[in-house]
C-alpha cells in the first residue's frame, strides 16, 4: 500500500540516518526495549524478575532463553524502526490513516521476523505493531500512559523508572524508553510544537502537550541520574463543586458558600501544596462567574479550562537563544488591566506579580483569583508579603499588610491527605487589619479524627459557628445564607 511512497535510498540518505538510529533506537545493556504498561499482561519486552545465582540448572537454562529471546525481540524492534524511517516521508504519514499505517509496520514486522528466528504470537506482534506506530507518530512509551484516563501524574526519572499516580498514590510502572537518547529524542518531539527549547544552555523547560496536559523537564547536567520528566495530565472532564462533594472533597455547606462568594465578587486566594488540587478547585468555582462578565487568565503554562464565553487566555514566553523576548506574568498582567477586563485569574501567584495581582484586587477587579503555595491561610499572607517585598518596593510592613487586607477576601486551603485524598481543610475570610496583623477568621475546616486500618483518613467537615463577615455584601447580590450554613458536622 506504501509502494508509491518508498523512497530510493542511496548511500548518502542512509548515513545521514545512522546517526539517528543510533541515538533513538540503540537498547543499552540490561535495558529493555519496549513499554509495557502497568494495565496490561506483561509483554515479551517485560523484564523477568533476577533469580539467585544459586538456582537450579533448569532455572538458569529458562532465564538465559528469556535474555536471548528479549535481545532478539529488542534486535527485531530496532530494525523494524530503522526500516520505518528509511520506508516512510513525511507526505506519506501526513495522506495515510493509522490503520494504513499499522498494515505497513505489520508487512515489516513480518518480512525481518524470519532473520530474528524469533517466534512471536499474534496479540505480541500486535503489541509490537501498536508499540512502532506510537514511535513513529505518537510519544513512543509515553502514548499508554497519556491515554489511560485513570493516571493523573507520570513521573520519569531517566530512562527505566516511569511512576505513575493514580488516585493520589504513587506506583511504578513496567514502562521503559530505550535509552537516555531515546528519552530526549521523544521531549523534542514535544517542545517541536511548543516552541520551548531544552538544551545544555537551557537544561529545564515548562510545556504543554498538544492534548493540554503539563510538561516539566529537566536534563544533565542539572539531572545528575538521567533526564527528569513531569506530566500533570490534562482533564477531559471538568469538576464541578457538586461532583467534589460528591467525591468528599468539601462538604454541601463549604459548596454553597464557596458559590455565593464567586457570585458576590469576592477576591479568592486558593492556597496549599504541589498536586494538592488548586487548579482544579480553581475551574470548578471559574464556572460560577457571570456568562456576561469578561475574564482573562494568565498562567505559565496555560491548563485553566474556563468554561465562559467570554474569555481571553494569556501565557507567558521565556527568553530566545539570545536571552531576549521574554514576557513574564507580570507584563501580562500590566497589559490585562487595558483590556477592560471584569475578573483576572492568575493561574499561579508565585513572584513579583504578586503586587500587580494585588493592584487589580484593589482597583475595581473585584472577584478577581489566583492560587498560591503555603501550607495555611496564614501562611498564605506571609508568603503575599514575601512576593511582594521581591518586586523591590520600599513599602512599610504595616501599609503592605493594609494593601493585603484590602486585596484579599477569602483564603481557601487545599491539601492532599496521606491517603492520597485532596481535601478543602480551611475556608477563612479576612476581615481586616489590626495595627499591623491581618485579621482572619476560620468559617469552615476539615477535622482530622483517625487513619483507619486500609489507611484511608478519617475526619469530617465542620462550621465553625461564625457568621460570614460578608452577609452584608452577599445580601447586596440577593444571596442570602441560612446563619445554620456555618455550624454543624458533615
Amino acid at each position: 500500500m506504501f509502494d508509491k511512497f518508498r523512497q530510493e535510498r542511496d548511500e548518502q540518505d542512509r548515513a545521514g540516518q545512522s546517526h539517528e538510529q543510533t541515538a533513538a533506537g540503540q537498547t543499552g545493556a540490561g535495558q529493555t526495549g519496549a513499554p509495557v504498561p502497568a494495565t496490561t499482561a506483561p509483554g515479551p519486552a517485560l523484564a523477568s524478575v533476577a533469580r539467585p545465582a544459586d538456582a537450579d540448572p533448569a532455572a538458569q537454562a529458562r532465564d538465559a532463553a528469556a535474555r536471548e529471546r528479549r535481545h532478539k525481540l529488542s534486535e527485531l524492534r530496532q530494525a523494524a524502526h530503522a526500516r520505518l524511517l528509511e520506508t516512510f516521508n513525511l507526505p506519506a504519514l501526513l495522506q495515510a490513516n493509522e490503520a494504513e499505517i499499522k498494515a505497513e509496520i505489520g508487512n515489516i514486522v513480518r518480512e525481518l521476523l524470519p532473520d530474528t528466528a524469533v517466534a512471536m504470537s499474534r496479540s505480541e506482534r500486535e503489541q509490537l505493531v501498536d508499540e512502532l506506530y506510537y514511535e513513529v507518530m505518537g510519544l513512543g512509551p509515553l502514548e499508554v500512559l497519556l491515554k489511560d484516563d485513570s493516571i493523573a501524574d507520570i513521573l520519569i526519572n531517566g530512562p527505566n523508572i516511569v511512576i505513575v499516580e493514580r488516585n493520589g498514590m504513587l506506583e511504578e510502572t513496567d514502562v521503559q524508553f530505550q535509552s537516555e537518547a531515546h528519552l530526549r529524542r521523544i521531549l523534542q518531539k514535544i517542545l517541536a510544537s511548543s516552541g520551548r527549547r531544552l538544551d545544555e544552555s537551557t537544561p529545564y523547560v515548562d510545556a504543554r502537550l498538544p492534548d493540554g496536559s503539563r510538561l516539566n523537564a529537566v536534563i544533565s547536567p542539572i539531572a545528575i541520574d538521567g533526564t527528569l520528566v513531569s506530566i500533570r495530565k490534562f482533564r477531559k472532564d471538568k469538576l464541578t463543586l457538586e461532583q467534589m462533594v460528591l467525591f468528599g472533597s468539601l462538604s454541601e455547606a463549604m459548596a454553597g458558600y464557596l458559590r455565593a462568594a464567586v457570585q458576590a465578587r469576592l477576591n479568592i486566594v486558593v492556597s496549599g501544596g504541589t498536586g494538592s488540587g488548586k487548579s482544579t478547585l480553581l475551574n470548578a468555582l471559574s464556572a460560577h462567574i457571570g456568562k456576561r462578565e469578561r475574564i482573562l487568565t494568565i498562567e505559565d503554562t496555560a491548563e485553566l479550562q474556563l468554561q465562559q464565553r467570554h474569555v481571553g487566555r494569556m501565557e507567558s514566553r521565556p527568553a530566545n537563544v539570545e536571552g531576549k523576548g521574554a514576557v513574564t506574568q507580570r507584563d501580562c498582567l500590566k497589559n490585562a488591566l487595558r483590556m477592560r477586563p471584569d475578573r483576572i485569574i492568575v493561574g499561579e501567584t508565585r513572584g513579583d506579580e504578586a503586587i500587580d495581582v494585588m493592584q487589580a484586587m484593589n482597583t475595581g477587579h473585584d472577584g478577581s483569583m489566583t492560587t498560591i503555595h503555603a501550607n495555611s491561610a496564614r501562611d498564605a499572607t506571609n508568603r503575599l508579603e514575601s512576593m511582594v517585598l521581591m518586586a523591590g518596593l520600599e513599602i512599610p510592613l504595616t501599609a503592605l499588610r493594609r494593601q493585603i487586607a484590602s486585596a484579599v477576601n477569602l483564603i481557601v486551603q487545599v491539601e492532599r491527605l496521606q491517603d492520597g485524598a485532596r481535601k478543602v481543610v480551611s475556608v477563612s475570610e479576612i476581615v481586616g487589619c489590626e495595627g499591623d496583623v491581618i485579621s482572619m477568621q476560620e468559617l469552615f475546616y476539615f477535622r482530622h479524627d483517625s487513619i483507619s486500618p486500609e489507611g484511608r483518613v478519617e475526619g469530617r467537615f465542620v462550621g465553625a459557628g461564625v457568621r460570614s463577615h460578608y452577609t452584608e455584601r452577599f445580601r447586596r447580590w440577593g444571596i442570602r445564607l441560612p446563619d445554620s450554613l456555618y455550624s454543624g458536622e458533615s
